[in-house]
């Protein structure tokens, strides 16, 4: 299954975090692994990702969706996040 970094920005504090944290939560398969961005497996495309989150946002607000894939270097994680991380980029993603 393809995994994709959804990474966030929202214009003002406290805003509609909570709705983000709800719905990136509901893929069941995920990881908060810094402040505003997260790791999810689906098999969503990217746009469906995108469109599921974006009522969470305002107009101010940034979204990014992009599909992992390939190369990737990482520092200053658990060792359970160092796992997963690498099992999902060594898996081929169908």
């Amino acid at each position: 299954m393809p995994a994709y970094i959804v990474g966030y920005d929202l214009d003002q504090p406290n805003q509609q975090y909570d709705c983000l944290k709800k719905k990136l939560e509901a893929y069941g398969t995920q990881w908060r692994f810094q402040q505003s961005v997260w790791l999810i497996d689906t098999s969503d495309s990217a746009a469906t990702i995108r469109d599921n989150l974006k009522s969470c946002l305002d107009s101010g607000d940034k979204l990014f969706v992009g599909r992992l894939a390939g190369e990737a270097a990482w520092q200053g994680y658990s060792d359970k996040g160092n796992s997963w991380l690498t099992k999902l980029l060594t898996a081929g993603f169908g």
